[in-house]
């Protein structure tokens, strides 16, 4: 069984007992907390879609870690006219283990 969920703005595939990794949110490690915003829930051949949501349908996880992604670099250059920035960014991340998945 399987659910997908959006969280900032993304869709995630969630499945009991796995962990994914969603743009920060502000709960503290080891918090339990639940989420809606359902838009998917499969179990084999049956699935059952929301239109945009599952009305009633929620997943329950638990924060497990609040850190930063790798560093990309973002470097702008125009050409003939010594123009260039460059600028780091590190992505801070929630990480979450999927405990359930209620219909």
């Amino acid at each position: 069984m399987y659910a997908i969920i959006r969280s900032g703005g993304k869709q995630y595939r969630a499945e009991v007992g796995a962990t994914i990794d969603v743009d920060r949110l502000p709960n503290e490690i080891g918090e339990r907390i639940e989420i809606d915003d359902v838009l998917l829930v499969a179990d084999g051949d049956q699935a059952q879609i929301g239109a945009p949501r599952l009305a009633g349908a929620a997943v329950a996880a638990t924060v497990v870690e609040q850190f930063r992604g790798k560093k990309i670099i973002v470097y702008k250059y125009r050409q003939r006219t010594n123009y260039r920035r460059k600028q780091g960014h590190r992505q801070y991340y929630t990480r979450l283990r999927i405990d359930e998945i209620r219909v």
